[in-house]
């Protein structure tokens, strides 16, 4: 099993790979990259897994865009590229590119059989849904023949809209807007960050997702990848938290130890892990 990590700055790491978002081109990242700052970063850690994260909805006046940042793409050393607008499939085909996708369409990679439509469009890795349940996704692991992802540690994206909703909602009240608030979902009495950007409006749920406790699991059923996002949590908690989940994978540490220490210094919410999503109509 390997570790990916995306970090806030990037720093030395003991991570397997490195999750790089690529500017003008992604959504839900507190740190973009350019292509040329990308490509300095790939030379300066050749031992490194790079995968690059290109998940906005692509519009038509970005085609021609998309199209040449792809072939620059492609003459680098990466590993593969998370995407979430289709056209960034097509366009591997037209455009005959032999990088490998990720597809990362959020609460949409929750089932086998649309994993493996995916793997025979040719498409290598997924991204799983991080609302559904360890059980779940063993069985995606089980019966699917793409390579799955898992993310383990992070506050949650939950939401995205190119709209600058922070903008608008302080400008309708005639006050001075801010880039970022925390809300009050009142149904759920649950807090959330909101995050306006360039790109639009990003929604984070504050609350971190502790995932340690189905590290040992994801092992055993031969999940090759998990995933650890730095944003919001102190750097060098991350990088001991990175250090001590390498030597957890390699059986160097005790279960006990590694998970008491972690359940403290990041809670206990696994989020949906263990927790079913159950729609009922009222």
């Amino acid at each position: 099993m390997k570790i990916l990590v995306e970090l806030e700055n990037q720093e030395q790491t003991t991570a397997d790979g490195l999750i790089l978002a690529l500017k003008d081109f992604s959504v839900q990242s507190k740190t973009t990259y350019t292509k040329e700052e990308i490509s300095k970063i790939i030379n300066q850690n050749p031992d490194k897994e790079i995968f690059i994260s290109l998940n906005k909805n692509i519009f038509n006046s970005e085609i021609e865009a998309l199209k040449e940042t792809l072939l620059y793409l492609d003459t680098l050393n990466i590993k593969g590229i998370f995407f979430y607008d289709l056209a960034v499939l097509q366009l591997k085909k037209e455009l005959n590119l032999k990088v490998d996708l990720v597809w990362n369409q959020t609460y949409m990679v929750n089932n086998y059989k649309t994993c493996n439509y995916y793997y025979q469009k040719g498409v290598k890795y997924a991204l799983l849904s991080k609302e559904i349940t360890l059980a779940e996704i063993i069985e995606i692991v089980k019966r699917s023949s793409i390579t799955p992802m898992v993310e383990v540690v992070s506050f949650p994206s939950v939401a995205f809209s190119k709209r600058t909703l922070i903008t608008n909602y302080y400008k309708n009240l005639n006050k001075q807007p801010k880039k970022e608030i925390t809300v009050l979902e009142k149904a759920t009495n649950q807090e959330y960050e909101i995050i306006e950007d360039e790109s639009g409006t990003n929604f984070f749920f504050k609350k971190l997702t502790n995932g340690t406790v189905v590290i040992k699991d994801l092992y055993e059923n031969k999940v090759p990848y998990i995933i650890m996002r730095e944003y919001g949590i102190d750097s060098e908690l991350f990088k001991e938290l990175t250090n001590d989940t390498k030597e957890y994978i390699k059986g160097n540490c005790e279960d006990t130890n590694y998970l008491l220490k972690y359940q403290k210094l990041l809670g206990d919410n696994t989020n949906f892990f263990f927790k079913k999503t159950i729609y009922q109509v009222r």
